[in-house]
Parts: C-alpha cells; structure tokens; sequence
C-alpha cells in the first residue's frame, strides 16, 4: 500500500506555502528522514522528510505549485532499504573527497551541478557548506558564464593602428556596426528574470503596509561611544573566558533600549484597529539581511537575559540563519526592532516600521569626529541613532526622551550595569 506524502501543519499566520525543489525523483530510493521537498513559506523554508523508507513512485505536486498544509506531495511504495554507500549519503557525513561536511540537500545539489565541494566557502558552522552557500554560487557561475560567453569558432582581431588616410575616411564614412564589433567592441547586456521568493514578497508587503497605514516619522541623535568602547575593550577577554561568547556592541543597545521602553511604555505598544495593546514583556527584534531577504528573529523576555545570555542569542540566531534552521518560533512576535545598518558602512538612515510594532531603532557606523568636551575639541568614536515611530501613538516628546535615554544609557554605561 502506497504512503502519502504530505506537506506539514502550517501556522495559523501561514495560509500556504510553495514548493521549490525535490530532492528526488520518481524511482529513487529514499530512506526514512530523508529531506525530500523543499518548501518556502513568507518566513522560512520548510523540509519535508520522507515518512518512511522505500521508493518515490510518484510525484502529484510539480515546483511552484501553490500548497497547504495536509495536501498530498507524492506517493511513496514502502520497501526495506539497506543503508549502504549509496543511500546512506541520507545522513550527514564527510565527502569522500574532502573534509567537508554535507547535508543530504548540498549532497543532492552537488552532484546534480558536479560541483567540487571544495572551491565553495561554507557559511555553516566550523566551515560547514550549507544548501544557500551552493545555489549563491551556482548564481554567481550562471552570471560569469553568461559574460564571458563570445563565439567560440571565430577569434576577434585585433587590428593595426589607423593610418592618417584611414582616420579620415573612417571619420566621413562611420564603419557598420558590424565591423566596429570585428575591431573588439561587444555589446553583451545579459538579462536575468527570476521569480519573487516569497520571503522577498512578504517583506515588500510588509514595507509598504507600513509606510501606507502608518504616520511614520523619524528623530535622530548621536551618541558618544567611547566609554562603551573602553568597557568593552577592558573587560572583554575576560567576559569570553569565562561565558564563551564574544562581548558585542548590540547587547548595550538591547539594555539601553530595554531601559527605554521601560520609561516609555507606549513604544513598547501596538495598534489593533482602534484599540491600543500596551505589551508587559519586551521581545526585541534583531533585523538580520540575508542573501534570501530581511528576517528578523526575536529575543524573548529580554529585560530578563544579561549580557551574555543576549550575546548567546544573537549568535545562535546566525548559526540557525547561515544553516536555514530558524523556526516560526524564532520569527514570531516581537515588541520593538533594533536594526544596524553600520555594518554595511551606512552613516545615516530612515529605518522602516515592522509591523504592528509602533517603532524601530537604526544604528550606524561609528566614526571618530571633532567634539567639544569641557572646553575643548577632542575626537570621539560617534555613532548617528535613528528611531523611526508611528505618530498616531508616539508624540514626539515621547520619541525625542526615548532616544535620549537610549544615549544617556550609552554614554553612562554604569547605568545599565547598576540598573539605576
């Protein structure tokens, strides 16, 4: 009797999902657990594992088709399967000829491109290649391929300098176009078409309903980061020794910011049609661009996580992005948004809305600059801070004191670690 294949119980917030690729084919052997379909939702890509071992006799969805949870996939006809070389490249392991591990998907996608593992950067963790590290470089073939392709059964001359004679005739008669490509002009101007990834169209719903349903305004600050750079340069040997985590600048904004909404509580609130929900806890959200689009994960009960724990987190988060394990669980909610666009070397922006938060905090780079202290110019490592806030629930006053405390906790980093 056959097995049904069947996508997964979806969230409540999640009404279908796409199917994107199949890892295998109709007579392929598979073994139980097996990723056999890779499925996109707005959030994360979902891996459907087959039920039971046996062999894939049929496939009922094609790529692209639009599905929900309880639909049939494929059928499968249960047979017992012996793991042995063959089939057991189910399991993660060593590639025979490196030292480099795979999963069952970057095996699958190797072999069908024949691709040498070792040429491709792993993201993953202690260097693992992940199935996102595979298709960025397939991308990046496809687009060096389509430049550098010219015909193969002609070879471009190259021609002599023109003589005097020659410059002018070519001046009063243009050469055709023709031969203009003859003397090693090419006009090459490839065109790439692809479909939106539904996270892709998700985030674009998401930015406009925010800036359609929203009164989004932005105020800004400056914060002098010099005493959190002393505290961090002074103490962080110390703290990665004895909590195995790197101390990083955003812990600091996450207290600060939670010391903030403390103060300010209609920050930390949302709006539901005409009601207004005023959230007891603080879940902030860490904005992370990936090469799939913008997610970003939360930190649940945050106020009650020190610096460690939040520095655990975070990097934790960029395990689970890097491997394409985030969960709905770690997407979900949120109260407040901090994003740093200074990584990527922005000095100043408008950071957008998530909604239904009512406000989002943008870092930037920091960069030394002249500033006047006591009477006199010195240079400090400053950072410009943007607080982007729905009008219809923040007043101004309320945002300006927010990013002010936000600074002032910045600045007097005592006052996050003595709580006062």
């Amino acid at each position: 009797m056959s097995i049904e294949v069947l996508v997964p119980n979806l969230p409540e917030s999640v009404s279908d999902a796409t199917l994107i690729t199949w890892h295998k084919q109709p007579g392929d052997t598979v073994i139980k657990n097996e990723n056999l379909v890779d499925l996109e939702t707005d959030k994360v890509v979902l891996e459907v594992p087959a039920p039971e071992s046996g062999i894939l006799s049929k496939i009922l969805q094609q790529d692209g088709a639009i599905v929900v949870g309880g639909d049939v996939l494929a059928l499968l006809e249960p047979q017992a399967v012996e793991e042995n070389p063959t089939t057991a490249a189910a399991e993660p392991e060593h590639d025979e000829e490196s030292d480099i591990p795979l999963s069952p998907s970057v095996r699958r996608l190797i072999a069908e491109n024949t691709l040498d593992p070792s040429v491709i950067k792993g993201s993953g963790k202690d260097g693992r290649l992940t199935k996102t590290d595979v298709l960025d470089y397939l991308h990046k073939k496809t687009l060096q391929e389509a430049q550098l392709i010219v015909p193969a059964a002609k070879e471009i001359p190259i021609s002599p300098p023109l003589t005097k004679e020659e410059e002018a005739t070519a001046a009063s008669h243009p050469a055709p176009k023709k031969e203009a490509e003859g003397r090693g002009i090419l006009n090459l101007r490839p065109e790439q078409r692809v479909p939106m990834t539904r996270l892709r169209a998700k985030v674009a719903e998401r930015l406009l309903q925010a800036q359609q349903n929203a009164a989004m305004l932005t105020t800004f600050n400056e914060v002098n980061m010099q005493n959190v750079i002393d505290l961090r340069n002074q103490y962080k040997e110390r703290f990665e020794q004895k909590h195995h985590v790197k101390l990083g600048f955003m812990s600091f904004f996450v207290k600060a910011s939670i010391e903030a909404l403390k103060r300010f509580p209609a920050i930390n609130a949302s709006i539901d049609d005409n009601d207004i929900i005023y959230h007891g806890y603080y879940d902030i959200g860490i904005a992370v661009s990936t090469e799939r689009g913008l997610i970003v994960p939360v930190l649940r009960d945050a106020d009650q996580l020190d610096f460690a724990g939040i520095e655990q987190s975070i990097v934790d988060f960029g395990a689970k992005t890097r491997a394409g394990t985030l969960t709905y669980d770690d997407l979900k909610g949120g109260t407040f948004t901090i994003t740093n666009g200074g990584i990527f070397g922005s000095m100043l922006s408008t950071p957008i809305l998530n909604p239904p938060q009512c406000a989002i905090l943008g870092m930037h780079a920091i960069k030394e600059r002249p500033v006047v202290e006591h009477g006199q110019i010195v240079i400090r490592p400053i950072m410009y801070l943007a607080l982007s806030y729905d009008h219809r629930l923040v007043d101004g006053r309320e945002a300006v004191q927010f990013l002010v405390t936000i600074k002032e906790c910045l600045e007097a980093p005592a006052h996050l670690l003595l709580n006062i």
